[in-house]
């Protein structure tokens, strides 16, 4: 029969419980725990089988006083609602977590002054890093991580002479890609359906791509709301002069095919639809949906070990370009097919 533990203690245990059942003192413990190099074999045996017996678990703000670091990672994203940032946080923390930093996450709404409030209260339990979605942020977000002497990261962008290291893809360059399939297919006369555009850069880069590669195109800009339904109620604007349609979100283009359909107009015998972010249902819907992939996995990866290879060297962060690809469908077809 096993033996029963002898402790009894009321809440939880502590250092110095692990120390009277172990038989030696508090500081002992603390080395064995974090400098066990220093302390016997024989010592660490009976510490290790004391914090088996009280339950002990070590306070990670109690160790982040001593060492000055805690091992934790702030994200600032403008929302949890898009399978974009969940996609990405996921990935940013699988990453973290495998090189023992934590991951702290907190929503801004896309609003620059929520976003500073966010990051001081991040600031505030000593993240060592912050890492933020596009370069549209609060001028005094950047001075208060100055002086913290905190590192922020710029993602989901790609600018290597902007104020701030960037991991991400060019948005110029990928939605010139999305308008080259489509004008590859024929299409010269263009809805492109977009989300506001006031405090979100991405969006803002990805319409200058589409003015500069559209000289001898016919595009015609909407703007809605980010969701399914401001999909659906930009067709309200487009008629069927208009091709195809390019929506830069896949959240947009679903919105706007559930609209299509329920209006009888078929995709894509009547008009093309493409989307933007590649989300995992757009292959499974009817007709599958072309889209641009983003690499939101490798993002959130290369994110993670440039931010801690940075904490661990001490070496400044370097911008990374990762790219863009198409992933062709259904959805859309040449002219008159």
């Amino acid at each position: 029969m096993a033996q029963r533990s002898t402790f009894r203690r009321k809440g939880r245990a502590t250092i110095i419980d692990v120390g009277r059942v172990a038989g030696v003192s508090d500081a002992t413990v603390s080395r064995a725990l974090n400098r066990p190099e220093t302390v016997s074999q024989t010592t660490r045996e009976r510490i290790h089988a004391a914090i088996a017996e009280t339950g002990y678990v070590p306070n990670p703000l109690a160790k982040a006083m001593v060492s000055g670091r805690t091992h934790t990672v702030g994200a600032l994203v403008p929302t949890l609602d898009h399978a974009i940032f969940s996609k990405f946080l996921h990935a940013l923390e699988t990453e973290l977590s495998a090189q023992s930093y934590n991951l702290v996450v907190a929503v801004t709404e896309g609003d620059n002054t929520l976003e500073l409030e966010k990051a001081k209260k991040l600031l505030s339990m000593g993240v060592e890093g912050l890492i933020v979605s596009g370069l549209s942020h609060n001028g005094e977000l950047l001075e208060l991580a100055e002086r913290a002497a905190v590192s922020l990261v710029a993602t989901s962008y790609y600018e290597p002479g902007a104020s701030l290291p960037t991991i991400g893809y060019d948005n110029e360059v990928a939605a010139k890609l999305a308008l080259a399939h489509l004008t590859g297919l024929g299409h010269r006369n263009i809805a492109v359906i977009h989300g506001p555009v006031s405090s979100n850069d991405r969006t803002q880069s990805r319409l200058k791509g589409l003015h500069d590669a559209g000289n001898d195109i016919d595009l015609h800009f909407i703007q809605t709301s980010l969701d399914y339904r401001g999909g659906g109620e930009a067709l309200l604007q487009w008629d069927r002069s208009m091709t195809a349609i390019l929506c830069l979100s896949d959240v947009l283009a679903m919105g706007a095919l559930f609209k299509l359909q329920a209006d009888g107009i078929q995709v894509p015998h009547d008009v093309s639809l493409m989307g933007f972010d590649n989300m995992d249902p757009s292959e499974f819907l009817t007709p599958p949906l072309t889209s641009l992939k983003l690499p939101i996995e490798d993002m959130g990866k290369a994110t993670a070990k440039a931010v801690c290879d940075h904490l661990q060297s001490g070496e400044p962060i370097a911008s990374i370009e990762l790219h863009t690809q198409l992933a062709v469908r259904d959805s859309t077809a040449p002219v008159g097919k």
